[in-house]
């Protein structure tokens, strides 16, 4: 069973920085592309970005490519999710989510066999 739980989330104001993380468990993590979605109330989970099993690629939605980063440490078993410049409008729950090797990375929720339970990120103006 594949367990995830994210954490960095909280209160931050407008022009900030945060870096989330999710830890991995009961699986072999390096095996597993991790995404990072995220979801405000009565909208659809949207993709937020996305990396491959070894770190090597990634991919991003368009609107927060310049601002975000993700990357992975498979010795912690930990996919992170930098976030600069922190706008009102990123103000969701963040999810990490895992799926086994795929040939490509993959920016829809349903793609995805994991997820966690999420982390609330909260920016104020």
């Amino acid at each position: 069973q594949v367990q995830l739980a994210e954490s960095g989330g909280g209160l931050v104001e407008a022009g900030d920085s945060l870096r989330l993380a999710c830890l991995a468990s009961g699986h072999t993590f390096s095996d597993y592309s991790m995404g990072w979605f995220r979801q405000v109330p009565g909208k659809e989970r949207e993709f937020v970005a996305a990396i491959s099993t070894g770190g090597y690629k990634t991919k991003y939605e368009d609107s927060v490519k310049a601002r975000f980063s993700i990357f992975r440490d498979n010795r912690k078993n930990a996919v992170y999710l930098q976030i600069h410049t922190l706008k009102p409008e990123d103000t969701a729950v963040y999810y990490c989510a895992a799926v086994r090797s795929p040939s490509e990375l993959l920016d829809v929720a349903t793609q995805y066999d994991y997820w966690g339970q999420g982390t609330q990120v909260t920016v104020s103006s």
